[in-house]
């Protein structure tokens, strides 16, 4: 398996006052959006080839119990692009599968797996 990217998505009660400092203090650009519940849910922000995500709790609860359950604000969930998602869930066999597979809205065919440690990562594939 070929993992090809590997962003943090960091969970936030709300997302716009994060921006001034991702988008104005630090020089990320805002490249996606998705509302929630009127506000913004979740953001993408990318500075040349750095990758962050913000994603708030609330947008966090509605998306799967799975990924919700325990989850914090301040928590960073691990979001992996592979070039295999059936390689991907052989490599991740024996860990807790909080999110079967599924294919997203945007295209995306994931599963989200929680670490021994309680830690929780995403691997998908995206269709180009």
């Amino acid at each position: 398996m070929k993992i090809e990217a590997l962003t943090p998505v960091l969970v936030v009660e709300a997302i716009e006052p994060q921006l001034p400092l991702w988008v104005d203090q630090l020089g990320f650009t805002k490249v996606d959006e998705v509302e929630h519940e009127g506000r913004l849910g979740f953001v993408i922000l990318v500075q040349g080839s750095t990758t962050v995500m913000l994603q708030t709790l609330a947008s966090c609860q509605a998306d799967h119990e799975g990924i919700a359950r325990d989850l914090r604000v301040g928590d960073v969930l691990l979001y992996t692009r592979v070039d295999s998602l059936d390689e991907a869930e052989r490599a991740s066999e024996g860990l807790e599968q909080i999110v079967p597979r599924r294919t997203t809205f945007y295209g995306a065919d994931e599963i989200f797996v929680r670490t021994t440690d309680g830690h929780r990562v995403a691997f998908s594939v995206h269709k180009s």
